[in-house]
């Protein structure tokens, strides 16, 4: 009997995809055939080995003539690579007149899968490389790879991936030039892509490189990624920028000076119409796609990190993949994906859908990556037609979910189209029937920041000023620059967007309000948890978590997380919506001290009536002092001529601040070991004592003896005791002494 078998085949690097049938005789295989990216970073990494002399890669589908399609076959990790027996290529089909064939690859078994999301997923099963001849000017003219892949367990199973090849056409602005601008500026044929891309500092790289504009030691290295087509392989002849230039004799200008781009539009008009980083960069060469009339499947569509990693990753110049590839987005779960609700946050595809407005939900995974955050194309900032410099896709204002509009955030509002809370809290948390899913949703860091849609019972509760401070919000902090030799660098700050790297906490932006002593994000201000020592703002914070979760259900131990279910009471729920918000925000109350304390606060007050662990009910401070804040209505601070602490006058039912009282007999209280008030006449008395635990083994004898200075004599106390097999547990005074030592001598049975 034959099984169904369904293949996920690559259409684009990671970028287009489709399911395709095949016939196995087990259990399914997934496997994909893709063309996979290299980056200059990977070539000049020492641990892969790798020959100099590589062209990098997009990892794109249509490739200019002679240039590398690196091919790679991944399957699945839950089929061990051991256990494929064999892998057999075919170049099944290729242009009239081509003579390419498939070579080995020169990628090693050390190189991984490119996607670090892929990584856990997928392993290399097979590579081939493959430079494709002849240019195709029909929808037939293409280059179809077949692989078959054997298994010992899991049966066999076909894959194939179709490469284009091309030349390159430039944007065709100047005058006397034709490409891709002849559609994409406007009008009825396509989308406008040309216009916009003309305000990005992609458009211009080249231009100000070589007018000095850019770097005094920019040079003819740079001219890979910031031309089109550039590769001096002597295969690559398509049209590029190294062949025009020496079709014309140009030659990189010797003095960086204003004037060198001018000159070369004048005199070289061809060779500036593939100047500057433009579309054939990140799409491939497009020939074949205006030979064929706009044919999408003739020219690369990529929302791949591997098309921008073709140039981006080449530290320590271009890093910024580097730190991505450090970071959480790199390697976003996929859970969500084939959610429509979910995939607006959790997947490239569903947050550009749901930026642009699209009306269909691509569902398809892809991890948050380069192309998610920024619109390579260009935009401009909203409301304006000034330039966007960082090329972010969004700085749209954000409405969090109880109706706060944040606009004030600076570059932080891209990340908060995600970072917010999914409920409205007034209405969720007191309504809500508890569950496993109850709760704020992952990532309330836009609320709390924001200090808004948490649950207040009423209150209001005070907020830090880091919203309204911080011009940028979540960009300052969290993309900080790290220095080269820090042993941060590329784990943290950056597009990592990690704040600390084992153990050290990256507080520059921090120092520049809160000064130079600041270290660490655990710096000490108020003693938020009453309970007299000021320690650190996150180690203040994570005592009121620990309180509150001691007063939810099952039973009152410290909890790392909550068990919610539908026996929690509302009071219960509301009260652990807020420790959900405070420890789903990650930061300890860094985001908004203040909106953290007092949500927490609150809670524990609505649970017990006392917001201050070890305070005084809420309701009777506020009664007599005015304010919790106010540090007269502290347990031990006096307020009368008694000398009677406020638990005392609380316990007794008297008002805080009346003097000329007399204490009732049988009242007693202690400062340490000092009775207060000794003078008074009493029928009882509190003294200290010590107990002494042990165990017992039956037959043997015990006896406990104590010292008040080690350099004494040990005393025997009490008389010896018989072991029954229990534990034994004595008590004896110590009121009079300052202090004590005890030790148990055991005589064995005989």
């Amino acid at each position: 009997m034959n099984i169904k078998l369904f293949i996920k085949t690559c259409l684009t690097t990671a970028a287009l995809t489709a399911l395709t049938a095949a016939t196995a005789q087990a259990q399914a295989i997934q496997a994909q055939l893709v063309t996979r990216p290299l980056t200059p970073g990977e070539i000049a990494n020492t641990n892969y080995a790798l020959p100099a002399n590589l062209e990098s890669s997009g990892g794109l589908l249509n490739v200019g003539v002679g240039q590398p399609a690196y091919l790679e076959i991944d399957v699945a990790t839950n089929v061990f690579v051991p256990n494929v027996t064999n892998v057999t290529w075919l170049l099944a089909q290729k242009p009239v007149g081509s003579a390419a064939a498939l070579q080995a690859s020169p990628l090693g078994t050390n190189v991984p899968v490119y996607e670090p999301a892929d990584r856990s997923f997928y392993q290399v099963a097979g590579r081939m490389l493959l430079r494709p001849d002849v240019a195709g000017y029909t929808t037939n003219d293409v280059y179809k790879v077949t692989a078959t892949i054997y298994t010992a367990n899991a049966g066999t199973t076909n894959v194939t991936i179709t490469i284009t090849a091309g030349t390159y056409m430039g944007v065709g602005l100047l005058p006397g030039t034709t490409g891709c601008a002849l559609c994409h500026s406007g009008g009825q044929i396509a989308t406008n892509m040309v216009v916009p891309w003309e305000t990005t500092a992609h458009s211009s790289m080249f231009a100000r490189g070589i007018d000095g504009l850019v770097s005094s030691h920019y040079s003819k290295n740079c001219l890979q990624c910031h031309t089109v087509g550039y590769d001096t392989n002597t295969n690559a002849v398509n049209g590029g920028f190294d062949d025009v230039a020496a079709s014309l004799g140009w030659t990189f200008p010797t003095v960086l000076t204003n004037g060198n781009w001018a000159s070369l539009e004048t005199n070289y008009p061809a060779l500036a119409n593939v100047g500057n980083i433009q579309c054939e960069n990140c799409h491939g060469p497009g020939s074949q796609h205006m030979d064929t009339f706009g044919k999408t499947n003739m020219i690369g569509l990529s929302l791949a990190s591997g098309d921008c990693a073709q140039c981006h990753d080449a530290p320590p110049n271009h890093i910024h993949v580097a730190e991505w590839q450090n970071s959480l987005h790199a390697i976003t779960t996929r859970d969500p994906a084939g959610n429509a609700g979910c995939v607006g946050c959790h997947t490239a595809y569903g947050f550009i859908g749901r930026i642009s407005g699209s009306t269909t939900t691509n569902t398809a995974y892809m991890a948050i990556n380069c192309q998610t955050c920024h619109e390579p194309h260009g935009a401009t900032l909203p409301g304006t037609n000034a330039p966007n410099p960082y090329i972010i896709r969004t700085l749209a204002s954000v409405t969090l979910m109880d109706g706060t509009v944040v606009t004030n955030a600076g570059e932080g509002l891209l990340c908060m189209q995600c970072h917010h809370a999914r409920q409205n809290a007034a209405v969720y948390a007191s309504t809500s029937k508890g569950s496993k899913y109850f709760g704020p949703h992952e990532g309330p860091q836009a609320d709390m920041l924001e200090g808004a849609n948490a649950f207040t019972y009423g209150q209001a509760i005070p907020s830090s000023a880091h919203a309204n401070a911080v011009s940028n919000t979540c960009v300052a902090c969290h993309m900080q620059t790290i220095a080269s030799t820090d042993p941060a660098y590329l784990h943290a700050g950056g597009h990592t967007f990690e704040n600390s790297y084992n153990g050290e906490d990256l507080v520059t932006a921090c120092q520049r309000c809160h000064g130079a002593s600041v270290t660490t994000f655990d710096f000490p201000l108020q003693d938020y948890n009453g309970d007299g020592v000021i320690q650190g703002v996150q180690t203040e914070v994570q005592s009121l978590l620990n309180t509150l979760s001691t007063l939810l259900p099952p039973d009152n131990t410290v909890k790392a997380s909550l068990s919610i279910n539908s026996t929690w009471t509302q009071p219960q729920l509301e009260a652990a919506y807020n420790w959900l918000f405070v420890t789903k925000d990650g930061s300890l109350g860094i985001h908004n001290t203040a909106y953290a304390v007092g949500l927490l606060k609150a809670s524990i007050a609505n649970l017990t009536g006392t917001s201050v662990p070890g305070g005084l009910p809420d309701a009777w401070v506020t009664n007599y002092f005015g304010s919790l804040s106010n540090p007269a209505g502290a347990p031990n601070a006096i307020n009368n001529t008694n000398g009677v602490p406020n638990w005392m006058m609380y316990a007794l039912g008297l008002d805080p601040t009346q003097s000329g009282i007399t204490v009732p007999g049988g009242v007693v209280w202690m400062d340490g070991k000092t009775l207060v008030n000794s003078g008074v006449t009493n029928t009882i008395a509190i003294y200290t004592a010590a107990e002494i635990a042990f165990n017992t083994t039956q037959g043997n004898t015990y006896q406990i003896q104590g010292i008040s200075n080690l350099s004494g004599g040990w005393q025997n106390i009490g008389n010896p005791i018989l072991g029954t097999g229990n534990s034994v547990s004595y008590l004896t005074p110590t009121r009079n002494n300052v202090q004590m030592f005890f030790r148990v001598i055991i005589n064995p049975n005989p």
